[in-house]
């Protein structure tokens, strides 16, 4: 029994496979590079402002209609305001007040003012930039917006109260004049012929020093002119010899001019009044 145990034990150890090779005779697997991340894509700009429904696409344009729907914006509130009071009054929010949300209604009419003030400079520096007539355009621009105010005349004072309760400024209005009043700035600044332009510095004056004379081949081939004779034809008179030349004789003194006799004048008058002595 015990021999057959062996032989059993011999048999199942002759019938295991071969152990696989030893992992450092196996080659190494090389792990590949992992591939570059992509670069972040670039922060997306802010998106501008939507334009307001039939406003004009250019700054200075909707500038003016911005102005016009805000005038008509402010001029409705002495007409909605009792009614925005009982609105307010009879539907409260819970833990809201009153007051606190009338007050809000004043600072809009305040704040209104301010855009007031800054549309109406943007365009006046803008008309006096251009070197068009803007003017036309513009109040074309500003009567366009009023003109959203224009059916309230024909509605009942409840319904352009709410509306006029949930109207706000367009946001693109006051970055759109922050922009026609930096432009107009930066044009102005180009097209006033007032500007003081600083005159370009006058060159300095650089003495130049007299060119050396080099003599060239042919000055030095060239002999020396000679000094031509003393009376020879050079355009100019030869100077007289005093040795050579006839002593001129001495001119005659000038014949003296014989004195007349003073005369002394007649006690009777002047020579000119007197009778000649040949008279008789």
């Amino acid at each position: 029994m015990i021999a057959l145990t062996l032989a059993l034990a011999f048999l199942l150890v002759a019938q295991e496979p071969a152990a696989p090779p030893a992992a450092a005779d196996a080659p190494m697997a090389t792990a590949e590079p992992a591939p570059p991340a992509e670069p972040a894509p670039p922060p997306s700009p802010p998106e501008a402002p939507a334009l307001p429904t039939g406003a004009p696409t250019d700054d200075y344009g909707l500038v003016g209609w911005c102005l016009g729907a805000l005038e008509g914006y402010l001029a409705q509130h002495d007409r909605v305001i009792p009614d925005v009071t009982r609105i307010e009054s009879t539907y409260r929010r819970p833990g809201s007040s009153l007051e606190d949300d009338l007050k809000v209604y004043a600072d809009q009419q305040a704040q209104g003012r301010l855009h007031l003030a800054a549309f109406t400079k943007a365009l006046q520096a803008a008309e006096k930039a251009s070197l068009t007539a803007l003017r036309p355009r513009g109040e074309a621009a500003v009567a366009k917006g009023r003109a959203v105010w224009a059916p309230a005349a024909n509605l009942p004072t409840r319904s352009v109260a709410q509306q006029w309760m949930g109207w706000t400024l367009p946001k693109a209005c006051p970055a759109a004049a922050e922009r026609l009043t930096v432009n107009a700035a930066l044009l102005g600044a180009a097209f006033d012929p007032a500007a003081e332009m600083t005159p370009p510095p006058a060159p300095e004056a650089v003495e130049a020093e007299p060119a050396a004379l080099t003599p060239t081949s042919d000055d030095a081939a060239a002999p020396p002119a000679e000094t031509p004779a003393v009376g020879a034809e050079t355009g100019t008179p030869p100077l007289a010899d005093p040795a050579t030349t006839p002593d001129l004789a001495p001119e005659p003194p000038a014949e003296a001019i014989p004195e007349a006799p003073f005369e002394a004048p007649a006690p009777d008058g002047p020579p000119a009044l007197r009778e000649s002595p040949g008279a008789q």
